[in-house]
């Protein structure tokens, strides 16, 4: 018989392997940061700074409040245990499992680097950028384009030396040295990554294997399709490995009521290991790129959540707001807030706030100390409703701000 498990018990799987319902420590230093990483396995990066930039949020959604000097120490640093690559999407995640995606190093190169590609026309300018990477060791773009533009030969505008850089950090040719001032630093891979890494070989089936096992590990429960978003695998080498899984005993085949399509249940599996909480506690500002939500398929299915980023729609046609992030409470998304951080006046502004169908009466009582530490992370002064603010919410957190309730109070 396929294990039962109620769908509120998959979302309590779900958070607790994603770091929630564990107190807060009293401080969060490197040790719970490393932790954080070990659990999450990758940060997504985005440049979008209006509220702050995403990778530092799912640090603060499970842990609280910390010093982003500390994580940045940790994967802005060439020096640090993290490099980048395209795990998900772009992330930070450990040096050490730089080997684990050669065979998506392999897939890009073939994809972008083969015969007639942009990158094979313009070999003589790519081999001339390699030159200065040997020569020079790790740059920004913004550097070596000055180089070019005054070079003699054919001449490279700025995107064109990005986009050759960016080809070859997608083929692994070259690695990321850290960052300066949210600049990448792009440097020669065997300039940058230690010799043990770059010796490492992973067959492409170990690889696909051991990347789904930590998919399955950070999300506790889920789909092939969950799982293999995780890390973006793709193909029939998903259910060949999933079953390996299964097979050796560390994925557990269970059915969740109401995961369904066109009518008919979901294959669903669960880690071996997976903890099952009774209840989660939880409050918390989410990344529209945090791990809980990235998938919006899974975002829907588990919590009824319809996400969709808005940065890229035209303004007027905006529903929920330009950076609007899910709000979790316990197990449940209750619903959205859009921030944005005015660093200059000190205020935390809401730009809208809205609840899902079904938010506890007490969401406006529990939202309100969290905008305060958000605030407070932040290093600013005050929370403020913006004029105009839309959704339902949004008059309700006004008010209970002009009744002194919340940040000062």
């Amino acid at each position: 018989m396929v294990e039962q498990v109620s769908p509120a018990l998959a979302r309590r799987i779900a958070l607790a392997a994603q770091g929630f319902g564990r107190p807060h420590p009293d401080t969060v230093g490197t040790r719970q940061l490393n932790g954080l990483m070990d659990r999450l396995r990758l940060l997504q990066i985005d440049s979008v700074n209006v509220f702050e930039r995403s990778h530092y949020l799912p640090a603060f959604a499970r842990l609280g409040a910390y010093d982003r000097g500390l994580l940045d120490r940790l994967t802005f640093d060439a020096r640090g245990p993290y490099t980048e690559y395209w795990p998900h999407e772009a992330a930070f995640m450990r040096t050490e499992d730089w080997p684990l995606f050669a065979w998506r190093m392999r897939d890009y190169r073939a994809r972008y680097g083969g015969p007639g590609s942009w990158f094979e026309v313009n070999e003589s300018t790519v081999e001339w950028l390699r030159g200065e990477l040997a020569e020079r060791g790790p740059l920004v773009a913004g550097e070596i384009e000055h180089d070019a533009n005054h070079r003699t030969g054919p001449w490279w505008g700025w995107s064109e030396v990005k986009r050759a850089l960016e080809r070859m950090f997608l083929f692994g040719e070259v690695a990321i040295a850290g960052r300066t001032r949210f600049q990448r630093r792009y440097g020669l891979a065997a300039d940058v990554l230690p010799a043990s890494v770059l010796q490492q070989t992973v067959s492409d089936e170990d690889a696909i294997r051991e990347l789904l096992r930590r998919a399955a590990v950070a999300h506790g429960i889920g789909t092939a399709r969950d799982f293999a978003d995780y890390y973006r695998i793709t193909g029939p080498r998903v259910s060949v490995a999933l079953q390996e899984l299964e097979d050796a005993g560390e994925l557990v085949p269970v059915q969740v009521p109401g995961w369904e399509s066109a009518g008919r249940p979901l294959r669903a599996w669960m880690h071996r290991d997976a903890r099952k909480p009774r209840q989660i506690e939880a409050a918390a500002l989410l990344s529209p790129f945090d791990p809980v939500v990235w998938y919006r398929d899974r975002a829907l299915r588990m919590f009824g959540f319809h996400y969709r980023i808005e940065i890229y729609t035209p303004a007027p046609k905006r529903v929920y707001g330009y950076y609007s992030l899910p709000i979790l409470l316990d197990d449940a998304l209750v619903g959205r807030i859009d921030l944005k951080s005015d660093r200059q006046a000190g205020v935390l502004r809401v730009q809208s706030a809205w609840t899902e169908p079904g938010a506890p009466p007490a969401t406006i009582d529990r939202l309100l100390p969290l905008l305060d530490s958000t605030a407070a992370w932040q290093g600013l002064e005050r929370v403020e409703v913006a004029e105009g603010a839309r959704g339902d919410l949004a008059p309700l957190l006004a008010g209970a701000l002009r009744a002194g309730v919340g940040f000062g109070a």
